[in-house]
């Protein structure tokens, strides 16, 4: 498969390089502030202009040692500035051209000159964006950037979008050549969920074996959902991290909220989701509102109880834990559950075999003879309910589609089927058809007698 040409946007915080990157692939992807440091792990999108098609990453700002801290910083921001720069690093080292932001209305500072010592060093192609110049009268000011001596600068505003096309035909120009690029494997997309701290970055650290996602003991240290694929067996897979999720009425205004908007929609476009549970903590009320979240989307669901190393453990602890979630959380009773240690890697070799096996699960399908068998069997053993002397009929049944498994039965009175004959028709389909990790949906038609000739 041919890689996308890679385009970094870097440069010192609060220069709008989040901004920029909304404008650019055209949807509100990065998480925007006016708080410096706002963006810690780098944020990959696809873009097109003129139809040249790139990836674009959005990285944290980087740290420089000359006292240019004059930006509002939150509380927490400054303690992470030497992972931005070593985030930001690692997306100069990856990308194919580079595009320095800076703030046009500033002018140049000490630490844009620091920045662009370090883009010269990669020997990269380089070009800046004097951003936050929302009229064209200033755009003059713009030019004393070329001091910086790193390429063509082009007066922006992120927000406005004007000057913007002038930038992607700069950015399209400096794109390597390389030959047509390949069809797009398709991937299996994995959203990594949890609430916050409890271990998502470490755990797709340990699967790619390497420091992609900023590892930290802060809650809420990733804010972005963030792909990362790598191959395992031959098989392509997109890691999606994303930042923790508290309950509805416990996430703060501002950042953090529209962080987890993004983790939402990262569970929405996965095809299996991991759960990820902190085993000396145990259940909380925040698992059972993620875990409800993930039956509203109709994931696939895998179940990681992590820090198990650190938990003290008899025979039973184990087994003592699965009856817990099942009784706390019996509507994920059909998701397969294993007890990691992503610090040390404990199990986690597990993860994407057991990945595997609920991907595959989504996609079965049952054929219409064994499902109508089955049907037959199961309203025999436990017949319908009735009302008035009537009972519900049922005529036919068949799967309707996959990811997830649906199920369409065709019967008399639909709306006579109560939840508890609905849970008793899936269990039956799960003794026979386990469908492991992943939901199944259940749907009542309405059919009279006559259409089927009776």
């Amino acid at each position: 498969m041919k890689q996308k040409a890679l385009v970094a946007l870097v440069g010192r915080p609060n220069v709008g390089k989040s901004t920029l990157f909304n404008r650019i692939v055209g949807r509100r992807l990065a998480v925007v502030s006016d708080v410096a440091g706002t963006t810690r792990d780098r944020l990959y999108a696809e873009a097109e202009w003129g139809g040249v098609a790139f990836t674009l990453v959005d990285t944290g700002g980087i740290e420089v040692t000359t006292g240019w801290h004059t930006e509002p910083l939150s509380e927490d921001s400054e303690r992470f500035l030497p992972l931005i720069r070593q985030q930001a690093a690692l997306a100069i080292q990856d990308a194919d051209v580079i595009v320095q932001v800076v703030d046009g209305r500033t002018g140049i500072t000490a630490a844009d000159r620091e920045v662009a010592d370090i883009l010269r060093q990669s020997n990269k192609p380089v070009v800046i964006a004097a951003n936050k110049l929302e009229s064209s009268k200033l755009w003059d000011t713009a030019y004393e950037f070329y001091e910086l001596a790193l390429g063509e600068v082009f007066p922006v505003s992120s927000l406005h979008g004007s000057g913007s096309g002038d930038l992607l035909d700069a950015i399209v120009s400096a794109i390597p050549q390389t030959p047509p690029a390949e069809e797009v494997e398709e991937s299996i997309k994995i959203a990594i969920l949890g609430r916050p701290n409890v271990g998502k970055s470490t755990l797709l650290n340990k699967l790619i074996g390497e420091e992609r996602a900023i590892v930290s003991p802060i809650a809420g240290t990733t804010r972005d959902a963030t792909d990362t694929q790598l191959r395992w067996h031959g098989q392509l897979f997109t890691l999606i991290d994303t930042a923790g999720i508290r309950r509805r009425g416990k996430i703060d205004p501002g950042v953090e909220k529209y962080s987890v908007l993004r983790a939402i929609k990262a569970l929405q476009r996965a095809d299996v989701a991991l759960l990820l549970i902190d085993a000396e903590e145990g259940m909380t009320a925040q698992d059972t509102h993620v875990a409800g979240m993930l039956v509203e989307e109709s994931a696939g669901v895998v179940v990681l109880v992590n820090k198990w190393d650190a938990v003290e453990k008899d025979t039973y602890t184990m087994k003592e834990f699965e009856n817990k979630f099942q009784q706390d959380l019996n509507f994920l009773s059909y998701a397969p559950m294993l007890f990691i240690s992503a610090e040390t890697g404990q199990r986690v070799n597990k993860v994407l075999e057991t990945v595997m096996e609920v991907y595959e699960a989504r996609q079965q399908r049952i054929p219409t003879a064994a499902l109508n068998k089955l049907m037959r069997e199961a309203t025999t053993r436990h017949p319908p309910p009735s009302k008035g002397g009537k009972r519900v009929k049922f005529f036919y049944a068949t799967q309707a589609s996959t990811a997830p498994p649906v199920f369409v039965f065709f019967v008399n009175k639909p709306e006579w089927i109560n939840f508890s004959y609905q849970r008793y028709l899936e269990n039956r389909l799960r003794e026979e058809f386990p469908f492991p990790g992943s939901p199944i949906r259940l749907i009542f038609r309405a059919r009279s007698e006559d259409r089927f000739g009776k």
